[in-house]
């Protein structure tokens, strides 16, 4: 057993007004850095203090000195307004309806019949800017010649003028004596040389800083608030807010065609990850990684030079700063940091390759929406550390950290125990397993239009937020981020461009609705991916399709895996066929289960062809179904929400899918609510307890054997092997 240490890996939020607060927990907590937060000051007092000292940098705000000087490179997006149904010959669309005025400004500054465009969204067309016009008075667009009963859109520039983390910031914590922070374009000539310069001078100023910690680079993810101060639309993958004229003439430049608003709109889905991407948008997101992290590299280097070391926020204006990406590796970072709302957003941080060192900062936040009066800070904080931990046991995050303001967390002292105990936990957890890849008894291959672009970030919408719509399928995600399997993120452009990919997996998934980015859509009518998925499975690869799978309709199929997984969708189209197969079946996948399971919202009108097992169906809708094909094995679930029992069944449902029943007893827990992790490599393995009561089970060893244990409430228990 390693022993346990007492100090490191820990950082910790301070301001001007808690300095003793702090040093209280740099003892407690053991924290070995420290770091100020958005609306603080550092303390003149702990800059000497024995610790790291992190200093929030922002590259793109708190410099409304800057930004009114140069309001032409003020950051700027896309909007586009709402659908308008003419009614007449002549229609007018006032621009800003249902946007918060004192966030965004019409940039009518630049050519506006070059930028903005006018649709149709009846025929799709664009209306000839002949046929429209501008007030900027009234801040209305006016359509002449419009056809009646169309509806139109209009999609234009804005300038944002209240950055939209600030005034997130700002709202959520009830700020009430601040100035407005407004978003500079550090792409931009003049803003570029003088951000350089600025962050110059600001590493000469503060000699006591060792981490300058980017908040981040230079463009915001997609977040837009409407006019009651609420976020209106959220995407924490969108690129529309780094354009701006000067960007997007260099983009067309050097893809050679012109640009178009719409590649950007996308008929208003802004081109969420939702969404299959166009050839446009991924060109456009392959010009801004390149050009982001070239601009990045020059601010890390320039970091480097005084001394100190540079780390990425992986959140805020972190868009091309994609971290799975090959640029990414080029830049130099030292380190990355971000929030950490679940196994998912665990496995986003910990998985970065090129840094030196990854930090999750764990919730909660220090903000007055859970650290009030009948708050349960600690509750949140229970759920948060255990669902994390079962990420950091298969690739741990290098530290952990808070944030916030501390004078609202000393106010409950039942959360600084705890955290305490967390802090403790967290360094013998890294003690025991660091320098070494946890067993993995099979290789996972989840397939989308992204591929490792978005690796471990599918389904997630703004960040680990639920959504009703897609719990069932980020469930499967964040299953697989604490699961016994190295797991790979492809795409469909990685199977056309090498089919050998699947060669080196065990089984693929496929998971969430018809015709999304995440399923693939239209990409299953490309005969080199439909024959190579089918050839692999043939051959004894596995399959397992979660929810409308390969599902596009096309030639007399609704699902393009039909005759392979076994089981089809009734769109309405073969109400005229009968169907049969409805008997249900005990089966490997399913032995674990006490109760009914729960598979979310599931799939309506699922059936299952002749020959197909069927092993859940419910007033005759297939909701798990199992399937051989050649060598292969398919396996069809309706949705698979995260909890501990479906962890089990996705677990269960891989190695059947992969021929490989006979190893379940190795490093494996007969409670589903207890996991074990095994580290071979450094001679160690663990048994945890998922649950916030105590569990008992049976744990097996890799070589089979078992031994029975007890468990307290949240214990995690190392041996040695």
């Amino acid at each position: 057993m390693v022993k346990e240490c007492t100090r490191g890996r820990v950082t910790i939020p301070t301001d001007v007004d808690v300095v003793p607060e702090t040093l209280e927990l740099v003892e407690r907590w053991g924290a070995d850095a420290i770091r100020d937060c958005d609306g603080t000051d550092y303390p003149e007092e702990l800059k000497n203090v024995d610790a790291k000292v992190y200093s929030t940098y922002y590259t793109t705000r708190k410099d409304n000195e800057w930004a009114k000087a140069n309001p032409d490179e003020i950051q700027q997006m896309y909007i586009m307004t709402p659908f308008y149904t003419a009614v007449d010959d002549e229609l007018s669309i006032h621009l800003m309806n249902h946007l918060y005025p004192d966030m965004l400004k019409v940039n009518d500054r630049d050519d506006i019949q070059r930028w903005w465009e006018v649709t149709d969204r009846t025929t799709g067309g664009t209306v000839p800017c002949s046929d429209w016009s501008y007030d900027a008075g009234t801040g209305d667009v006016t359509i002449h010649r419009a056809k009646k009963f169309h509806d139109y859109t209009v999609s234009f520039l804005a300038y944002i003028m209240w950055d939209p983390v600030h005034m997130y910031n700002a709202v959520t914590n009830g700020w009430t004596n601040f100035e407005k922070q407004i978003t500079f374009d550090v792409r931009q000539p003049k803003t570029r040389e003088y951000s350089m310069k600025r962050l110059r001078r600001y590493l000469e100023e503060n000699p006591h800083v060792d981490v300058i910690r980017f908040t981040t680079f230079f463009h915001q993810f997609t977040l837009i608030f409407d006019e009651l101060a609420r976020e209106k639309y959220v995407d924490w993958y969108g690129y529309s807010a780094s354009v701006s004229p000067y960007i997007l003439e260099q983009f067309e430049q050097e893809a050679g065609y012109k640009f178009r608003p719409e590649f950007i709109i996308d008929q208003g889905y802004m081109n969420n990850p939702y969404r299959i991407p166009s050839k446009e948008f991924l060109d456009f997101q392959a010009f801004q990684r390149r050009e982001v992290a070239r601009l990045a590299k020059e601010m890390v280097d320039i970091t480097h030079e005084y001394g100190k070391e540079a780390m990425m926020f992986l959140g805020d204006h972190w868009i091309g700063m994609e971290p799975f990406m090959d640029e990414f590796k080029k830049i130099g970072l030292d380190a990355v940091v971000g929030s950490v709302g679940n196994g998912s957003t665990l496995r986003l941080i910990s998985d970065i390759e090129g840094v030196k060192y990854t930090e999750g900062r764990l919730l909660p936040y220090f903000f007055p929406d859970t650290f009030h009066e009948g708050g349960d800070p600690v509750k949140e904080a229970k759920v948060n550390w255990v669902t994390a931990r079962r990420a950091i046991l298969r690739k741990p995050i290098d530290r952990i950290g808070y944030g916030g303001y501390l004078k609202l967390a000393m106010q409950f002292p039942d959360f600084i125990d705890y955290v305490e105990s967390v802090c403790g936990e967290f360094r013998t957890l890294y003690e025991n397993i660091k320098g070494t890849t946890p067993y993995c008894i099979r290789k996972v291959a989840v397939l989308n239009c992204w591929g490792k672009m978005r690796a471990w970030g599918n389904h997630m919408v703004h960040h680990a937020i639920y959504y009703k719509q897609n719990y069932s399928y980020a469930g499967v995600i964040e299953a697989l981020s604490g699961a016994p399997f190295d797991v790979k993120f492809i795409s469909f452009d990685d199977i056309r461009e090498n089919p050998e990919i699947l060669s080196d997996v065990d089984v693929v998934l496929n998971i969430g609705d018809a015709d999304t980015a995440y399923t693939g859509g239209k990409e299953w009518t490309d005969e080199r991916i439909v024959t190579a998925v089918k050839e692999f499975i043939y051959n004894g690869g596995g399959y397992i399709g979660v929810g409308e799978p390969a599902a596009h309709q096309y030639e007399g199929h609704f699902f393009q895996l039909a005759t392979v997984m076994g089981v089809e969708k009734e769109t309405g189209f073969t109400l005229n066929v009968d169907k049969y197969n409805w008997e249900e079946h005990d089966h490997f996948i399913t032995a674990d289960c006490e109760g009914e399971i729960d598979f979310g919202e599931g799939k309506k009108n699922i059936y299952a062809l002749d020959g197909t097992t069927v092993l859940v169906q419910r007033d005759r809708e297939v909701q798990l179904a199992v399937n051989e094909f050649g060598k292969g094995r398919c396996v069809y679930i309706s949705g698979l929400p995260y909890s501990f029992e479906n962890s089990r069944i996705l677990y269960r449902s891989i190695l059947w899918s992969s021929h490989d029943e006979e190893n379940l007893n190795r490093w494996f827990s007969t409670n589903v609510n207890v996991e074990v992790h095994a580290y071979v490599k450094n001679n160690k393995f663990c048994v945890v307890n998922n649950t916030y009561v105590p569990q008992s089970t049976t744990v097996y060893r890799g070589d089979g054997s078992s031994f029975d244990l007890d468990l307290e409430a949240n214990g995690i228990y190392w041996y040695e092997i």
